[in-house]
């Protein structure tokens, strides 16, 4: 980490303080339509600025209550590597920083408003500069995961010709490889102490440029973030988001997903090149005031996370369910966490055994959301809202979540079909803005006044949303309709599955059957396979109706998954069908 990104660390440790009243209230005005002096356009029956800038709108906003003494004192952004390295940085201190990123990307890589970097980049406080100074700047970021390979990246570089891309030195050779293949590729930077050559050195940069920065005029609807979609089928697409679906939605949409206050400090677990980081590490909890907490992982380890949790006053914090899954299997009562009160389970359902296990281990519940790259947070079980096991809860604002058939007809509650947004006459603040480069795609997405967000679930009397399973993923065996996360929910209660995924497989019978490709726990390797194939195919008869049981069972050391954790069910799926 260069000398530049590590400010003076706070003289004394800090800790949460309850807030008062007067902060909640600056929060809110945060929220309120934005200074007056801009244009406003209708919105269905809100009034939106026709100009919108998160850095200078949101974030200049902080640092000048921090100024104010309006704030209290803890970071916008703390970081820590683990092995004793921490960062701290104040909105003021993240202002000055960002404006001289934002003069390193205009003046040393010639980029512009509307140009597109890709920022391949693990989590390092040079993530969170970096997509700031692009705000700043009206240049498009396109986040992406250090676990890309030479071939992913030369796909993203050609697919979005993207004039430059920032990583770390242990990427710098795979994107070197690929770099003649991608002719719009002008400026290659490097978050590293070292030198290589076509390369410039980003911490360096940083560290002589001006801290002088005018924040370009950007309007409510220019792209700030283009987002690869981690989709299971086909290759990835361009989901373009603006300044307002990102940046304007929690500041007009109280609550939102979250319930933060200035005093709170954020978790959110999830790699940088996922959208939940954006929205859960950066726009929203900034938006809300509130310390951005971010531990480097560069493995994801329970141990690490509970100790974290321990040591560290979290107040919230966001993870997939693989993380929860894993946190309960170890003994919690060694651990006691200091602050932790808020817990945010997303990225694909949770399974209601182990939100009971979490309740009943830590006292703490778990508050499941719902999204996609292209929108967002689509529904959410907010803090005070009652918690049903296995619900995603009910739609987040501004959307109008509905559940449709396939003539885009709403259903009435208990009847499955698409889970879909309403998006006529007026398309919803917080929706991507189109795949880029690929209007067939984006108009596939829409049928009647809907998006069709390609899942299937359900709508319960009291306005719950509650997931089968992706459209794609659905089995069909004898005329029954199979959801495979009710197959896998059912599989992780026995304590034997540690992951399961459930996909069809041919049968000449019954068309399809169910198929479990079951993770043992470490307990339970060296048992008999078939002995236990049998007692988890009961177990399942006895969770669940009789009919969802899997007919066959393969015991496998790892599931293929996405960059994002989600389960690849289509790559099982193929590898069942692919002698028919």
């Amino acid at each position: 980490m260069a000398t530049l990104l590590r400010p003076q660390i706070l003289a004394s440790f800090w800790r949460l303080q309850s807030p008062p009243a007067s902060l909640h209230r600056h929060s809110r005005l945060l929220r309120a339509p934005i200074s007056a002096k801009y244009g406003v356009q209708s919105h269905a029956d809100q009034q939106l600025p026709e100009y919108f800038n998160y850095a200078s709108d949101v974030l200049d906003k902080w640092s000048q209550m921090e100024k104010d003494g309006k704030r209290p004192p803890n970071p916008a952004l703390w970081w820590i590597n683990g092995r004793g390295g921490e960062v701290r940085w104040s909105f003021e201190e993240l202002g000055a920083l960002s404006r001289k990123a934002a003069n390193v990307l205009s003046d040393h890589c010639g980029l512009q408003k509307g140009d597109r970097i890709i920022v391949i980049l693990p989590r390092i406080p040079e993530w969170w500069l970096v997509t700031v100074a692009c705000v700043r700047t009206g240049i498009v970021a396109i986040p992406g995961t250090s676990q890309l390979t030479a071939n992913d990246i030369q796909y993203r570089l050609q697919a979005s010709k993207a004039k430059c891309i920032i990583t770390t030195e242990a990427l710098a050779p795979a994107v070197d490889s690929v770099a003649a293949e991608c002719h719009f590729l002008k400026t290659k930077l490097m978050v590293s102490e070292g030198k290589r050559d076509g390369w410039l050195n980003f911490s360096s940069l940083c560290k002589e440029a001006s801290a002088d920065h005018t924040c370009v005029k950007t309007k409510l609807q220019d792209p700030m973030m283009t987002f690869f979609t981690s989709g299971t089928t086909g290759a990835p697409k361009m989901a373009e988001h603006s300044q307002g679906s990102l940046g304007f939605r929690v500041v007009r949409n109280d609550r939102y997903w979250l319930d933060l206050a200035p005093s709170d400090t954020m978790w959110c677990t999830t790699d940088t090149g996922w959208v939940v980081a954006s929205i859960g590490s950066l726009f929203d909890p900034w938006a809300l005031g509130s310390c951005v907490f971010i531990h480097h992982l560069p493995q994801v380890e329970s141990t690490t996370i509970l100790n974290t949790l321990s040591r560290f006053p979290v107040t919230a914090m966001v993870g997939a369910p693989t993380l929860f899954r894993m946190l309960v299997q170890n003994d919690l009562t060694s651990y006691k966490f200091m602050s932790l009160k808020y817990c945010i389970s997303g990225g694909e359902p949770l399974n209601p055994e182990v939100m009971e296990q979490w309740k009943s281990k830590t006292g703490l519940e778990i508050y499941e959301m719902y999204g996609q790259t292209e929108t967002g947070m689509i529904c959410a079980t907010l803090r005070g809202m009652k918690i049903k096991p296995g619900s995603m809860g009910k739609a987040s604002k501004p959307y109008d979540v509905q559940i449709v058939d396939g003539d885009a007809t709403v259903l009435p509650p208990g009847t499955e079909g698409n889970i879909a947004i309403r998006v006529k006459p007026q398309r919803p603040l917080g929706f991507f803005s189109h795949y880029i480069d690929n209007p067939e795609k984006t108009a596939a997405t829409e049928r009647g006044s809907f998006y069709i967000t390609g899942d299937r679930g359900k709508k319960d009397e009291d306005g719950y949303i509650w997931f089968i399973g992706r459209d794609d993923d659905i089995i069909n065996s004898s005329g029954y309709r199979i959801g495979p996360f009710e197959v896998e929910s059912a599989l992780l209660e026995h304590p034997a599955v540690v992951e399961a995924a459930a996909v069809s497989s041919p049968d000449s019978l019954r068309g399809e059957i169910v198929k479990a490709f079951v993770v043992l726990s470490l307990n339970y390797t060296s048992h008999d396979k078939e002995k236990l194939t049998h007692e988890l195919q009961e177990h399942v008869r006895k969770v669940t109706a009789p009919y969802k049981y899997p007919r066959k069972m393969e015991f496998v050391q790892e599931l293929p998954k996405t960059i994002t954790g989600k389960i690849r069910r289509n790559e099982l799926r193929k590898k069942e069908w692919r002698d028919i």
